[in-house]
């Protein structure tokens, strides 16, 4: 049996990672909502919806539009700090492994695909775009291809990277990391979307889930180094 597992008094100095975890869920859902059946008629087009389909919604719901790419730009920034502060406190606790690095990579291309997504959003309720059926559909499959899979299969490397060292430290519950390696692996497939329409609801199936686990291991994650009990007290 491995030692067991006590806490020093240095902690690693970083943002409240659950709280971060949750100002990123708060802004993403709040710039879902106005967009969405809730929020009024029409709702944000599919992917694959006629040019029709997609100017009308621009032309009948532009303030909504805005606002949605407005609070998805602002959440990108509190999804880059996670990531950036997790991993620094992976390090501080002594984790070395690739997967840390591969976590960064996958946070940081989550938080500025998202804000790439949202800049295409933005630009769709520019005047002029919403009466171009051509140009509003060429920037909606862009908006999707951002937001979509640019959104969930980096997301995925960033719960496998995250997930993986910290299971073989025991630094977080095993169902945590256990939901994070199923999440990372819809994430992935969801690369499929670009060619298999059927692969669509890998999207959302990474993204919701996804704050859940967030949330939890922003909570979960100890802040303090740990040390081997065995190793303070001697026989």
């Amino acid at each position: 049996m491995p030692p067991s597992t006590v806490y020093t008094g240095s902690r690693h100095h970083s943002p409240p990672l659950g709280i971060v975890a949750i100002v990123f869920t708060v802004l993403f859902c709040a710039g879902l909502y106005p967009v969405t059946y809730f929020g009024g008629q029409p709702s944000f087009p599919m992917p694959w919806a006629a040019p029709q389909t997609v100017t009308a919604f621009l032309q009948q719901r532009h303030s909504a539009a805005l606002l949605c790419a407005f609070l998805h730009f602002g959440s990108a920034i509190p999804l880059g700090i996670f990531t950036a502060a997790a991993v620094s406190r992976l390090r501080f606790l002594g984790i070395r492994a690739a997967g840390i690095d591969i976590a960064l990579f996958g946070g940081f291309a989550t938080a500025i695909l998202m804000m790439a997504s949202s800049v295409c959003l933005w630009t769709m309720t520019m005047p002029g775009v919403a009466q171009d059926p051509a140009l509003a559909e060429a920037l909606h499959f862009l908006n999707f291809a951002l937001g979509g899979p640019g959104y969930s299969v980096p997301l995925g490397l960033l719960m496998a990277g995250l997930s993986i060292p910290a299971y073989f430290r025991r630094l977080v519950p095993r169902w945590i990391v256990y939901l994070g390696l199923a999440l990372a692996v819809c994430g992935e497939l969801s690369w499929l979307a670009f060619e298999f329409r059927s692969a669509l609801p890998l999207i959302p199936l990474t993204r919701f889930p996804g704050y859940v686990w967030l949330i939890a291991f922003g909570f979960a994650l100890p802040a303090r180094a740990p040390r081997a009990a065995a190793q303070e007290v001697q026989a």
